[in-house]
């Protein structure tokens, strides 16, 4: 970090407004050159409308207050000088880049097209440069990455070539919102480190915006926390880490999971077993091969597991190891070869009562609710949407009943609120916790005995992931459900998990109780998880 006394960028009082509503409230900090800042808090708190407000990319906000950047207020520049300034001195990583890429063209094009309107190179010469910068960014074979699309890159590759896009213009502040959360703990890590090393060769600032308070403490030099609009406290790392002085902040570092799980012992009925367990999907062969057959990959490799009532299941690994397909074939909605029976039944190979009835069995909650509850139904329409399937003989007034009892009971609904204001809103009217327990209450409301939780808390804040928690420890402990856990976050694993499945590469390299894995791992990858964990 530079020892410069003046602030590369000097926020003085910045305050954001929608339709007269305030939403920051005159919030001051400021970040010195090569220094990285972290802008922490909850979801709502106000970081990433405060960082899009300085360069006024806040649709519809009203902004006031000062943002001093070398030497020029931000926000008494005119539009065209904001041009000049966004995407060359100062540069953002977004969160989720598959979001933020444009997937219609390669991304090598992309950041080409950077380097053309940025610095002026001809198009052969940009396209050179996109190459090096996505080596620089360590994406293998970068020739060949240039010309992939968007979906044909990992989410770690897709995050670097974010990062490549932003390092384009050689900005002097790079804002990186939220640019580890959707990622796998190797993964973080890894974008961590090179965002780090480019941090130093670059000699930029950084200003992360994240609620990621491990993510903080690894890489920060010093932190600011935000609650509703306001800069509640900040200082070192160091400092608000080890002795914070506002109780909001102590409310953060204290969210951390808790384990709340009853401890059965093993045995009693299976409600899923799975034995030699293998996964394959068909691929193009190259060639004139490919025009008469085609290949096979396997996803996942002679996996055996049991799930017993009332017990969790952690599936932990990077992205591509198998958990995935793991999920989908326990599922039912990809086939599967070995031995696979939920509640003693295999899958049925064709549509039929039979699968129906397993079906309701296992239901699912996903990773973000935002993107897996439809945006134009009500509440009442997707929660009750499986008893339209499997209750088909129910009356209008009867299902509603049970979705208010289901609402009531992911507690989304006091005891002595009637919910008849409920049951008409959307998702986009709800915080990213409650549409979390509307998932919750979703896949429930058709009484199944397992519940496959994909990520069910990666996309939530700390304070929310960990009601989110509760609220399934909660559940399992009254249903005896048993769920299936497809994670890479640790410490819900040790907050819920009672085995752990280790998978890399499709197969399964290390299994057995949840804390004989974690806290003694026998094999060299799952050690590398958990320190990378943190």
């Amino acid at each position: 970090m530079s020892t410069s006394a003046t602030p590369l960028l000097d926020v003085r009082g910045l305050t954001v407004s929608f339709q007269g509503r305030d939403v920051v409230h005159g919030i001051d900090f400021s970040v010195m050159p090569g220094e990285k800042l972290a802008l922490v808090g909850e979801s709502g708190s106000g970081k990433t409308v405060s960082a899009l407000s300085l360069l006024r990319l806040a649709l519809g906000a009203e902004v006031r207050g000062r943002a001093v950047f070398e030497g020029q207020d931000l926000l008494s520049l005119s539009e065209r000088q904001l041009r000049a300034v966004r995407g060359d001195a100062i540069s953002f990583v977004f969160q989720e880049p598959m979001s933020a890429l444009n997937p219609l063209f390669p991304v090598g094009r992309q950041i080409a097209e950077v380097l053309q309107l940025k610095r002026g190179m001809s198009a052969n010469q940009a396209m050179r440069e996109a190459v090096a910068l996505l080596a620089s960014t360590g994406i293998p074979e970068p020739e060949r990455r240039a010309g992939a699309f968007p979906h044909q890159l990992s989410g770690g590759q897709r995050q670097r070539a974010m990062i490549a896009m932003a390092l384009a213009s050689r900005p002097r502040l790079l804002v990186a919102d939220e640019p580890t959360t959707a990622l796998d703990v190797t993964v973080r890590g890894q974008i961590l480190g090179l965002l780090d090393q480019l941090q130093r060769e670059h000699g930029m600032a950084v200003l992360m915006i994240t609620h990621d308070l491990n993510l903080v403490r690894r890489f920060a030099d010093r932190v600011a926390v935000m609650e509703q609009g306001h800069i509640v406290e900040q200082g070192t790392v160091t400092s608000v880490f080890d002795a914070p002085e506002h109780a909001y902040t102590r409310k953060l570092l204290g969210s951390k999971p808790v384990r709340d799980v009853v401890e059965t012992p093993p045995g009693g009925p299976t409600l899923v077993q799975a034995q030699d367990l293998q996964v394959a999907y068909p691929v193009p062969l190259p060639g004139i091969r490919g025009w008469f057959s085609r290949g096979r990959y396997v996803a996942v490799h002679d996996a055996s597991f049991a799930l017993q009532p009332g017990h969790t299941l952690g599936v932990v690994g990077e992205s591509g190891s198998g958990k995935t397909s793991l999920a989908l074939a326990v599922l039912g909605l990809i086939r599967a070869s070995g031995g696979l029976a939920v509640n003693g039944q295999p899958w049925p190979r064709h549509q039929s009562a039979q699968e129906r009835a397993l079906r309701r069995q296992v239901q699912v909650v996903f990773q973000d609710p935002f993107s897996s509850l439809s945006p134009r139904m009500t509440v009442e329409q997707i929660v009750g949407e499986g008893l339209r399937v499997h209750e088909p003989g129910w009356s209008v007034a009867t299902r509603r009943e049970r979705v208010l009892a289901m609402l009531r009971e992911v507690g989304l609904l006091a005891d002595g609120d009637d919910g008849a204001a409920w049951l008409q809103r959307y998702p986009h009217e709800f915080s990213g916790g409650q549409r979390q327990r509307l998932a919750i209450a979703r896949a429930l409301i058709v009484e199944p005995t397992v519940l496959v939780l994909d990520e069910p808390t990666s996309a939530l804040d700390v304070t929310v992931q960990q009601q989110v928690l509760r609220l399934l420890q909660r559940l399992q402990r009254e249903r005896g459900l048993g769920y299936l856990l497809i994670t890479h976050d640790m410490d819900v694993v040790r907050a819920m998990a009672h085995h752990v499945l280790v998978m890399k590469d499709g197969r399964v390299v290390e299994s057995g109780d949840c804390r004989d894995v974690l806290d003694a791992p026998q094999q060299a990858y799952t050690r590398e998880l958990v320190a990378a964990a943190g």
